[in-house]
């Protein structure tokens, strides 16, 4: 079986990498879908290709609605959806992306540190697995593509 996998949520560290590496390097059958991990392309995209405004709300909002097309079709040609919730920023998106993967049946497993368990209880709820590092998520990938 040949899983594709969508790497949601924090975009400051390399986690995203580990994992590529890891499938790359363990030859398991996955196929890696990302969300625009440069920030400053992400935040900017709406004005940069529709035009200018002159409140940020609109300026958010632009980039958001051609964000989120991203986002949903990954999610949509996803097996699995994997969020990680990073310690730096809040990730409110990574919630989006938790609960939309979740309400379409997708599973969903569920990336952030042990003191962030509380305020995540209910992402955590959604999942199907919640793991406390990236090599823990890249063992359950790869016990998802063992044949047994």
């Amino acid at each position: 079986m040949r899983y594709t996998v969508y790497l949601s949520g924090e975009i400051h560290t390399d986690w995203r990498d580990q994992i590529r590496s890891a499938v790359e390097s363990k030859a398991l059958p996955i196929d890696i879908l990302t969300p625009n991990t440069d920030h400053e392309s992400s935040d900017e995209c709406g004005v940069q290709i529709m035009g200018g405004e002159e409140k940020p709300f609109w300026k958010d909002h632009k980039a958001a609605k051609l964000n989120s097309i991203r986002h949903m079709t990954a999610i949509q040609r996803s097996d699995i959806v994997v969020v990680r919730f990073g310690d730096k920023y809040k990730q409110w998106n990574a919630a989006f992306d938790a609960g939309v993967a979740a309400a379409l049946g997708k599973s969903v497993i569920v990336e952030h540190a042990a003191e962030l368990t509380h305020p995540l209880k209910e992402v955590d709820a959604a999942a199907m697995a919640v793991a406390e590092n990236t090599d823990q998520v890249i063992s359950m990938l790869e016990y998802l593509c063992r044949e047994y």
